[in-house]
C-alpha cells in the first residue's frame, strides 16, 4: 500500500559513506513528520518511505542526483568585497548567511577571495554526496 499523499512520521539516522552521522531525528528525540511525495523531502527519501509499512525499518543509499543534486561549479559566485562588512580577510571555508530573492536566509561558504571579490559557494552543503539513511516508519495517515 502506498503512502503517497499521506502524512507520515519517521525516525531516521543519516550518514555519509564514511559513517559520519550528519543528521538524526533519534538524537533529537523528535520524529520527522511530512506529507509523503509532496516535495517536502529530497526525492530519494520520499521514494524510500512511499512503499514502507508502519513499523518497518529500511536502510537506503540515496545518490546525489536524488538527494541534493550534483555540485555545480557555476554556483560559485563572485561578490564585491565592499558588500561584506568587517575588517580583515575573509576565512576560506567559513559559513556566511545570504538572503534569497524571496527573503529567506540560506547558508553559503566562502570559497576564496582576492583584492576585489569574495567567491561564495552557494551549493547546498550536501550537494554531490550520496546519503545513507536508516528510516523507521512510525505512522502513516
Amino acid at each position: 500500500m502506498s503512502n503517497e499523499g499521506k502524512k507520515v512520521s519517521v525516525h531516521y539516522v543519516g550518514t555519509l559513506d564514511d559513517g559520519t552521522t550528519f543528521d538524526s531525528s533519534r538524537d533529537r528525540g523528535t520524529p520527522l513528520d511530512f506529507t509523503c511525495m509532496a516535495g517536502q523531502m529530497i526525492p530519494g527519501f520520499d521514494l524510500a518511505v512511499r512503499d514502507m509499512s508502519v513499523g518497518e525499518t529500511v536502510n537506503v543509499r540515496i545518490e546525489a542526483k536524488n538527494a541534493y543534486g550534483e555540485r555545480d561549479e557555476n554556483a560559485i559566485l563572485a561578490f564585491p568585497r565592499s558588500i561584506f562588512r568587517g575588517e580583515g580577510d575573509p576565512i576560506v571555508g567559513a559559513t556566511v548567511t545570504l538572503t534569497s530573492p524571496d527573503g529567506r536566509p540560506f547558508p553559503a561558504v566562502i570559497a576564496g577571495f582576492d583584492d576585489e571579490n569574495i567567491k561564495i559557494d552557494v551549493n547546498h552543503p550536501m550537494a554531490g554526496k550520496a546519503l545513507n539513511f536508516e528510516i523507521e516508519l512510525l505512522s502513516a495517515e
